[in-house]
């Protein structure tokens, strides 16, 4: 059975940063999209960053370019969101993957069909 654990949320200040991480078991990561949504209370969820396969292309929504970046460690089987700069803020980051999709185009409009269970970041001074 597919798992995917989201770790690294927490509580922070404007300006700092958070690692997020996104550890997949059953399911090889590296062959396959990896996305970042958000999802803050009474909004919808939004989709914040991508990284395709193989070449581990990357994109991201407006709100954070810039200030995350998405990465993968091909031996951990592993993704990475970095957040930089961060913004007040209070939502729920989960990563998601699909066995159908290896790149990044419509990444925020897309189905999937694994995703991890999330982890709070809350931004706040």
């Amino acid at each position: 059975q597919v798992h995917l654990v989201e770790s690294g949320g927490g509580s922070a200040q404007p300006g700092g940063s958070l690692r997020l991480s996104c550890a997949a078991s059953e399911f090889d990561l590296n062959y396959h999209v990896v996305v970042w949504f958000r999802q803050a209370p009474g909004k919808e969820r939004e989709g914040v960053a991508c990284i395709s396969s193989p070449d581990g292309t990357t994109d991201y929504a407006d709100s954070v370019k810039g200030r995350f970046t998405i990465s993968r460690d091909i031996a951990k089987n592993t993704a990475y969101l970095q957040m930089n700069s961060l913004k007040p803020e209070d939502a729920v980051y989960y990563c998601a993957t699909d066995p159908a999709f290896r790149l990044c185009a419509a990444y925020s409009r897309r189905s999937y069909d694994y995703w991890g269970r999330g982890t709070q970041v809350a931004v706040s001074s």
